[in-house]
Order: C-alpha cells, then structure tokens, then sequence
C-alpha cells in the first residue's frame, strides 16, 4: 500500500507530499489541484509502460506542464506586502514526482533536453534520473538500482555497485525497459504493482457509448477503460464473485430490482427487471444515471482488485439518492486494495465517511487548496509533511 506520493513542479503542484492510507478522498474547490494529482498518478502508471514521456508531450511538452509560478514565494508576498515576482532560477529545469509504501519507493525526474542536433520531437522530455529504493525513506544505504542519464547501476549482495549492462535511451523508463530478474527483481516487483493499478475516469453513458451495445462476451474480471463489456463483467461478477453481491448492489440503489444478462449466440447483453414494469429493460433503454451505477458495480465488485484503484468523480451523473449505495461500493472495494476517489461532491464525501465508520475501515480526508496559484494540503505545515526526499541528479 502507498504510504506517501510526492509530486514537483507539475501544473498547480509546486510541491506537495501527500500521505495515503487504504482509503483516501481527494476533494477541493474547482480549480484547486484535483485533475492535476489525479494526472500525476497517471504518469507514474504510464511510466511502467513506458508512456509518461508521450503522456506529457500529449499536454504541450514540458514547458506546459511545469509549474508557472517563482520559485519560492516569500512570506512578505503571502502576506500582501509584495507583488508576485519571478525570481533567477536555482536549479535545474525539473518535474519530479515518486511515491513509497512500506516495502519499497520510486521516484522519476524529468528535464529539457540538451541542444544536441536536429529533431522533430523538441516536445519530448528527457528521463534524467530514476531510483529504486527499500522502505518507506530514500537513504544512500536504501538505494537498490539507480538510474542517471542513459547508464543503470544496481547494488550488489556485498553493497557494492554493478553497471547494469544497458544503455536506455532519453525517453525510457527503467521501469519498462531494463530487466534483470536475478540481480534486480524488485523491479520487476514494482514494475507488476504499478501496471496492476486501475484508473476509472468519466465512464460514457451517451446515445453511443460503447456500454450500450451488444457485445461478444468472455469471462470478465476486470472491467475495460470504456465499459464496453460491462454485460460480461456483470456475469463475471455473478459467477465467481462474492456470492450475492452483485444483487445486494442493485437491491440498495434499486429496491425491488435486479439485472440479469442474457446471451445469443455468444453476444451479452443487460436486462434490467425494474419492480412495476412488465419486460426488463435493455441497456439502450436504460437513463445515464442507472447505466452508470451498473458500470461503477462492475468496477468495483471486480473479482481481481488491483493494487491501487483511482476514480476519478465517480458520482458525475448519479442522483443524490444513489450516492449511499456508490459510496457503499467503494468503502467495500477499499477492503480489497487501496482506493484514491477525486471528488468535489461534499454529499458523496459525507456518505463515504458513514459507511467507511460502519465498516471499520479509516478514511484520510486529503482537502486540496489553492493559494497564489500553488495547491497545498489544508492544514498541513511544513513540518506535517510525511518524511521526503529526492534523489540528487
């Protein structure tokens, strides 16, 4: 479980060490730093896959993505006796970001890339130092493999330091590329937690959604990006799940209901028995409010959790009465793998907090605030911020 992420210069996140515990909301005003830290676990994901580098591109390149602001904002700015200024820079061009759990932590940093020659890709940034370490705090004596520039070097049995035999390129992750199962499995550890984590954002529920059509169904644990099968997910669910519940969901948001899927000729579809009507209801039928709770219950039953689940306004969509019975979901999917919600719902807030107390389960309120342009934790000072530090270039 993450215990600590760390964030550096990206959009509003200047610098912010958030801690983390097994369930987590991140919720604020608009325009605080939500979407910002909820794309920042993104990149750390897609640095497993080798996709952090395009992912930033994909947002104008680095210069469009660091933070905006000076440097250091004085205390006489914060207190309104100075304007804003820029000040001279005093290091490097860096976006950092990096997290830790009990066992071990991870962090990546990003730079402009040297005036070397011609290239088309001027909006590609360059991956200048990695680190792998044991535990929760980054020491010299912790490091396990260690990236600088293009050269890998991992720590031996002895202590001591081995080159890693690889040369990676600017934009490649060692986290995706380098491999060494006998001299650096925690790597290939940490590289299988990180692409197990799942991230769920605005699921479509329109005319044509991809949730609406017929589709061919196989067995399903884990819900696909879109919702696509959402039909086989459910039966998934039905079938290998825990036993009864899929129909406790459905029974909580939808008294006297339950959904059903039936096949023909290997296609799913949905039937939702709604209590009054005479036929089910067919997916296409369905409001965007109910076929929406549906995909929140086949992401969330999943019969193989993930590491770290983020979901990003899952309440979008949904009718204030259904908010018990998402939160429900939620606190119940906690109990599996860690959970990271982005909300703005005070409403879907209070009704995570009363069914994480019945459950037992310890809910960490990350309240997201904005001042002079930066996003900070409220209520956190200086020295609340979890234990952090950087690898040095």
């Amino acid at each position: 479980m993450l215990k600590t992420l760390a964030i550096e210069n990206y959009r509003s996140l200047r610098r912010l060490v958030l801690p983390l515990g097994r369930l987590n909301v991140v919720t604020g005003s608009n325009g605080t730093g939500k979407s910002s830290l909820y794309r920042s676990l993104r990149l750390l994901a897609d640095a497993s896959r080798n996709g952090a580098v395009a992912a930033l591109a994909r947002e104008g390149g680095l210069p469009s993505t660091l933070w905006a602001g000076p440097g250091v904002i004085g205390k006489a700015v914060r207190r309104g006796e100075h304007p804003v200024e820029g000040t001279v820079r005093a290091g490097p061009v860096s976006l950092r970001m990096g997290f830790a759990s009990d066992d071990y932590g991870y962090a990546v940093d990003f730079g402009l890339p040297k005036p070397h020659g011609r290239t088309a890709f001027s909006l590609d940034p360059e991956i200048k130092q990695e680190a792998l370490w044991a535990g929760p705090f980054l020491r010299p004596a912790a490091l396990l493999v260690e990236r600088k520039g293009g050269r890998v070097r991992i720590r031996g049995e002895d202590g001591g330091w081995t080159d890693g035999g690889h040369q990676l390129q600017t934009f490649d992750s060692m986290l995706s590329e380098f491999a060494d199962p006998q001299r650096a499995p925690e790597l290939m550890t940490l590289r299988e937690r990180i692409r197990s984590w799942r991230f769920y954002d605005h699921l479509r529920t329109d005319a044509d959604a991809p949730a609406r059509q017929v589709q061919i169904g196989t067995r399903t644990p884990v819900l696909g990006p879109e919702g696509a099968d959402v039909a086989a997910a459910l039966q998934t669910i039905r079938e290998i799940g825990p036993p009864g519940a899929l129909d406790d969901a459905i029974e909580q948001a939808f008294p006297g209901s339950r959904v059903a899927v039936t096949t023909d000729s290997g296609r799913f579809e949905v039937a939702f028995h709604q209590h009054g009507l005479l036929r089910p209801l067919s997916v296409a039928e369905l409001s965007d409010g109910t076929l929406r709770y549906l995909l929140w219950v086949a992401a969330l039953l999943t019969p193989r959790p993930p590491a770290l689940l983020v979901l990003n306004e899952p309440e979008t969509s949904l009718h204030p009465d259904l908010l018990p019975a998402l939160a429900n979901l939620v606190v119940t999917a906690a109990k599996d793998t860690q959970v990271i919600v982005v909300t703005h719902s005070r409403p879907f807030l209070a009704a995570l907090e009363g069914g994480s107390g019945e459950l037992g389960i310890e809910l960490s309120t990350i309240e997201l605030i904005k001042s002079f342009g930066e996003t900070t934790l409220d209520g956190q000072g200086p020295l609340d911020e979890p234990a952090w530090k950087w690898p040095s270039r």
